[in-house]
């Protein structure tokens, strides 16, 4: 059974939601108030009636003394979590992203697994919300949200078993439950054959073992073009390509990229550039 936490790491996980600068504006602001309230000062009571409202003042008094301190505290160390937490999925990315992906990710905890992902849907422009797979909640990890639609996630760092259809049955389950526009069952191995026949044509993805890896690798080459090369090529060549857009040049293999729309996935329908170059060089950026 896992442990109760008190007040005081409730405030904390509620700091590392918010971005680091606005737990900083929160803690000067909270001490400031609470400061002001805890040195006001109280009038004696001079009616009966007044009596009541006295005491009720007193202990607001006292209470803003004590949370002067905590809340400031609690905010500042959320902001430093928060910086910490960051650190370390950019860490864990980079591991993931590099020529041993597979490897690297197979010797992860599933905590850092489940922290990879996040990430690596972060980099996809997703606002990712960590829940951790706990309660009656079809083992959700992640909550994805882009564009008002809610994505659910399931992680899986299974290394010798291959996912069955239990486990899709389970995210589709708590899909329509919530009302989530898709799902993504991600894994650092397989799935069997029937969990991807029963994937196919629903709102699930199945993320796993190579294609995993390649998700990253993606992630981090759209990260490292960002923002884009100011780099265009002559009118002629734009022309021939069918477009009045400046194109963009790749930078790793100097080729020029093509606009192209995505077939399939979260962004089916989406426009993006893709290196001229594939399948030899698999770079893309976001259209604007």
């Amino acid at each position: 059974m896992s442990r109760r936490q008190g007040l005081f790491e409730d405030l904390v996980a509620i700091a590392t939601k918010f971005p680091r600068w606005v737990a900083v504006l929160l803690a000067a602001a909270s001490y400031v108030g609470l400061h002001y309230i805890a040195i006001g000062w109280v009038a004696a009571p001079s009616t009966p009636k007044a009596i009541g409202e006295t005491v009720v003042l007193e202990m607001g008094r006292t209470l803003a003394g004590i949370f002067q301190y905590i809340l400031p505290i609690a905010f500042l160390v959320g902001a430093v979590v928060s910086a910490l937490g960051k650190r370390k999925r950019n860490a864990l990315h980079e591991r993931a992203a590099g020529s041993n992906g597979l490897s690297a990710i197979a010797t992860m905890s599933w905590r850092e697994f489940e922290m990879l992902i996040g990430e690596a849907f972060r980099r996809r422009g997703f606002r990712v919300v960590e829940r951790g797979g706990q309660g009656a909640d079809g083992g959700v990890d992640l909550v994805l949200f882009k564009e008002g639609e809610r994505h659910l996630v399931q992680c899986k760092h299974w290394r010798a078993t291959k996912v069955p259809v239990a486990v899709v049955r389970e995210l589709f389950g708590a899909m329509a439950a919530e009302g989530a526009a898709s799902g993504f069952v991600v894994t650092a191995g397989e799935f069997t054959k029937d969990a991807r026949d029963f994937a196919r044509g629903r709102n699930l993805e199945l993320i796993g073992g190579t294609a995993l890896a390649e998700m990253i690798r993606n992630a981090r080459e759209t990260l490292q073009e960002s923002p884009p090369p100011q780099t265009a090529v002559s009118l002629d060549t734009a022309a021939a390509i069918g477009t009045n857009d400046v194109v963009p040049i790749r930078p790793k293999c100097g080729k020029v990229m093509v606009k192209r729309t995505a077939r399939q996935g979260t962004n089916a329908g989406n426009a993006f550039w893709g290196c001229s170059g594939f399948p030899a060089c698999r770079g893309i950026r976001a259209a604007l």
